[in-house]
């Protein structure tokens, strides 16, 4: 199956895209977006990997669903567009990164800036029906960025994985601990970040981590 998704990456995951299940899913997904309101827009489904190359790849950062809003999602977990209003979970984020490393609380909530930098920002599930949270899971996205992580985890080193809240911790257990850095805190909504998200200074221990294995840091 041709899937419209960045070449170093296709190179990883072309076997995926052959699986059965993912031709099951592409059918469901593919109706989805001609019978319903599906976000992102469609050429943007795989835009976390777009993004952000393998080859370039530093840190990840795992979220749940897309932003089911009007113009929220652009295919980055966390992020949305440009001139889009900041959700709670984003802005605790950007509270955070001020709280952590002093860095202002920026204009745009549009993630692109950090996934230009290596930074993977990947949802776990990667389309959803308007106003419907969580109306694509258990269709088979799960199973193939299961495959990514573990993929990451075999064939790169030294990445930082960012993993906040339950359910991507879950995901943690595809990790290779002992080539890997994995961070865990409470999710930055706005129901756990008093328990742990806040004081987590998971954006310092990144650079810090990076900088220690001769990196470039994020610019967060």
């Amino acid at each position: 199956m041709d899937v419209k998704i960045a070449d170093s990456w296709k190179d990883k995951l072309q076997n995926e895209f052959e699986k059965e299940y993912f031709t099951e899913l592409t059918k469901f997904v593919k109706n989805e977006y001609q019978t319903h309101t599906v976000y992102p827009k469609g050429r943007l489904i795989f835009n976390a990997f777009d993004q952000c190359g393998f080859e370039q790849l530093k840190v990840v950062i795992i979220g749940q669903d897309p932003y089911h809003g009007e113009g929220q999602a652009n295919g980055l977990c966390f992020s949305v567009n440009d001139g889009v209003k900041m959700p709670p979970s984003l802005i605790n984020i950007f509270k955070e990164i001020q709280s952590d490393l002093g860095n202002p609380f920026p204009n745009s909530g549009n993630l692109e800036r950090w996934a230009k930098q290596g930074v993977l920002l990947l949802n776990a599930t990667l389309t959803v029906r308007a106003q419907n949270p969580g109306s694509h899971q258990n269709k088979g996205w799960e199973q193939f960025t299961d495959s990514v992580i573990k993929t990451i985890s075999e064939e790169k080193e030294g990445i930082v994985f960012l993993l906040w809240g339950a359910f991507a911790q879950k995901k943690g257990e595809m990790i290779n601990a002992s080539k890997h850095k994995i961070l865990s805190s409470a999710h930055p909504s706005p129901f756990a970040a008093n328990r742990g998200f806040f004081g987590n200074k998971h954006f310092s221990q990144v650079n810090d981590y990076l900088q220690k294995n001769g990196q470039k840091p994020i610019a967060w």
